[in-house]
């Protein structure tokens, strides 16, 4: 894949002598000059104009040299700040002095694989550990940064073979997430000759599993060039199976062909290998269907849509366990039995829905260990093979419980975080009911001695009660006068728990506040929760947050003129329909790889993968909802906006850039502040996965800079 550098050498110097006046003069920036180039849809017969559609098209030379000079405007402005070097310099120690991380977990004939992070090495590579007790039993079995030492190549995820001695690895470069298979033997290193092309992409990923023999394997597979038009290509994700040595133009299709367009399928192998399931997902809303194939390879559909089964695991008593949702938001756990012939009208309650929300499963020989979630932070609950529940697993309050893996007899492996810890990895013996810390455990010189977590609630415009979550130094007075971010995502059922950052450590112990939204939109308190956020009810996710920004200026915490709002992906919408509605409310605005234009969005490939979430424009209830909150759309011009830093990146195959880029111009000419309005978009990296080290601390540094800058904060000079 070729890649472009961004290049400018005159305009940085133009630029800070023209910004260094306005801003001395309190006036308005100069921005880069845009041209406007109007172009008119219409849909539903409501004709929507809009100047800017020529930002769309990142090949040509007008919109490369107006990002040069974005990217020029928004350097001059951060490198000209006085907190930027002290802040790069905290960020450096910190990431780099952290310890190694360990982290997606596969175990296998008594090996475990893991990727681990090892600061200052760009990417994550491919290790595995003889014991979780003792690091350095660790061998390197794939590393990208000895295949690439730039450093732009990645792992997306791996895969072992049942015995462990191969595993199949996918990467992709600049964190585009478009992904090729290789082959690799576990016991030397060694690359084989088979590799698999057009296996993983941005949204839609990618999945494989291994035959029992590990002679082959299942994988998923995207249209090649000539198989269907050009437009088709990133659609249609179906299942080949590719034996080992053989050339992949062979390989036989497996299912996939009645899969939806915008389907998404991941592969599992069952722990002796008899039996393959093919999870497949309607694009992002949160429908799933199950396919499974058993002895006689013949695959056989489990579940439909309809169903409401959200998750499927392979226990190791001849059992498949299922997530329901059917009748249950917060989740109930079905048992069915693999001997004769699956069917799910043959699964049995094992798991009845509780008040916790179910969020994951491990099935061992002998017990079940559920993870379940109440707002935010969970536990694990431990079941019997009988279905008795014994006593809850011996966690520290206020976590997240992240991966679950089982490893000897009924013991657990499992991984828990709190917004205080970076956590690490954890034994849990059942006979003793008894945690004993791994050697995996993450450490920090993050100082959060003086830094605690207060949990509050918001009432939303329609009576619903949102949890807030505030990161503050001990003793910090509620007088309004404290610099606060308040972060939030609201979509997809994804939850936002509790989680360490050593970037955020900087701010608070600088006097700084930051506050999580646990808003709709997302899975905290289950289904339902969801489902109140997403299509025509998208509305509720900005309301919550909204609410959550008053409550924080209500109770003392802030003050529009000290608030900051921060979001990404669908956190980057959740910016930008904010900032749009309430412009009075804030003070300044982070938002990364963002989605602004929801009329056109679907448009892309990306995009209709989320017509499930979001909604349609071909449906006039949905394009009511989506052009009445689309933020491209509603920019007003004469409007005194809040600062605004967009990022994002020009590989990013999740959300198309040119969201930002249109973003950005429409909102330089319409603020009416002297507020900047920036953009920082990087030709080297994508939506944010596989993002080299170096580049990391480089966006964050220049995140961090703006909001002291922009809130008022001042970061001391690290001591001599």
């Amino acid at each position: 894949m070729m890649f472009r550098q961004t290049k400018s050498i005159l305009i940085p110097i133009l630029i800070t002598l023209a910004l260094s006046v306005t801003i001395q003069a309190g006036e308005a920036l100069n921005y880069p000059p845009t041209d406007k180039t109007p172009a008119t849809d219409i849909y539903h017969g409501i004709p929507v104009t809009e100047d800017y559609r020529w930002l769309e098209d990142a090949s040509t030379v007008e919109v490369k040299n107006w990002t040069d000079a974005q990217n020029a405007l928004t350097r001059s402005l951060i490198d000209a700040s006085s907190n930027l070097a002290p802040i790069n310099t905290e960020l450096k120690r910190l990431y780099t002095k952290q310890s190694s991380t360990y982290s997606s977990l596969i175990g296998r004939q008594g090996i475990l694989f893991a990727m681990k992070n090892q600061p200052p090495k760009h990417q994550s590579f491919l290790v595995t550990l003889g014991s979780v007790m003792d690091t350095t039993t660790t061998r390197v079995i794939v590393d990208p940064n000895v295949l690439d030492t730039a450093g732009y190549t990645s792992i997306n995820w791996y895969v072992p073979s049942l015995d462990g001695k191969k595993v199949a690895v996918c990467m992709s470069r600049f964190g585009s997430e478009l992904g090729d298979v290789y082959v690799f033997d576990v016991a030397t290193g060694k690359q084989l000759s088979d590799t698999v092309t057009r296996v993983n992409g941005p949204t839609a990923g990618g999945g494989l599993a291994w035959n029992a023999d590990g002679t082959g394997f299942y994988y998923t597979r995207y249209p090649h060039s000539g198989e269907r038009p050009d437009a088709d290509l990133a659609f249609y994700q179906q299942v080949f199976f590719h034996p080992l040595g053989t050339p992949c133009i062979h390989d036989k299709y497996e299912i996939g062909q009645e899969f939806p367009r915008i389907a998404e399928v991941e592969l599992e192998s069952s722990n002796d290998g008899k039996f393959v399931l093919a999870t497949v997902s309607n694009g992002d809303g949160g429908e799933y269907a199950h396919y499974l194939a058993g002895h006689d390879g013949k695959w056989e559909q489990l579940t439909k849509f309809s169903d409401r089964i959200t998750q499927a695991e392979f226990g190791l008593d001849n059992s498949l366990y299922l997530l329901s949702l059917n009748g249950a938001p917060h989740g109930q756990v079905l048992r069915l039995p693999l001997d004769g012939k699956p069917e799910l009208s043959h699964t049995t309650v094992f798991v009845t829905q509780g008040e916790g929300v179910i969020t994951g499963f491990e099935a061992t020989a002998q017990k079940l260990y559920v993870s379940e979630m109440f707002g935010g932070p969970s536990r694990i609950r431990v079941f019997s093979a009988d279905g008795k529940e014994a006593t809850p697993l011996p966690t520290e309050p206020v976590i997240t419980v992240g991966s679950m893996l089982w490893t000897t007899g009924d013991k657990l492996l499992f991984s828990q975080l709190s917004y205080l810890s970076p956590g690490g990895a954890y034994i849990y013996d059942p006979a003793d009911n008894s945690v004993t810390e791994t050697a995996l455990k993450r450490t920090t010189t993050a100082d959060v001695s003086n830094i605690e977590v207060v949990r509050e609630s918001a009432v939303s415009k329609d009576g619903t009660h949102i949890p807030i979550n505030i990161l503050k130094r001990k003793g910090t007075k509620l007088d309004g006068s404290n610099p606060t971010i308040l972060y939030g995502y609201g979509g997809y059922g994804i939850s936002m728990t509790p989680h360490f950052s050593a970037r955020n450590s900087i701010w608070i112990n600088a006097g700084g506040i930051y506050a999580i939204a646990n808003i709709r939109g997302g899975g905290e308190f289950g289904d339902e929760w969801h489902l109140m956020g997403n299509l025509t009810k998208k509305q509720n996710v900005f309301d919550d947050f909204i609410a959550c920004a008053e409550r924080l200026i209500k109770t003392g915490y802030t003050s529009p003129a000290k608030l900051g709002i921060e979001g990404g992906s669908n956190g980057g919408l959740l910016m930008g329909a904010t900032l749009i509605q309430r412009p009075d409310l804030f003070r300044a605005v982070v938002s990364s790889v963002g989605i602004y234009d929801m009329l056109r969005v679907e448009l892309h490939p990306n995009g209709e993968y989320n017509t499930t979430e979001f909604g349609t424009v071909k449906d006039k209830a949905q394009f009511e909802a989506l052009y009445a909150y689309s933020p491209y759309h509603h920019v007003v011009d004469g409007t005194p906006y809040p600062a605004v830093l967009f990022v994002t990146g020009e590989h990013d195959g999740r959300v198309d850039p040119y969201n930002s880029r249109k973003m950005t111009a429409r909102m330089q000419v319409a603020t009416s502040s002297d507020r900047p309005i920036l953009l920082r978009l990087s030709s080297t990296a994508g939506h944010g996965q596989g993002t080299r080290f170096s580049e990391g601390i480089d966006r964050d540094t220049d995140v961090l800079t703006f909001w002291f800058d922009q809130l008022g904060l001042t970061m001391a000079a690290p001591p001599d």
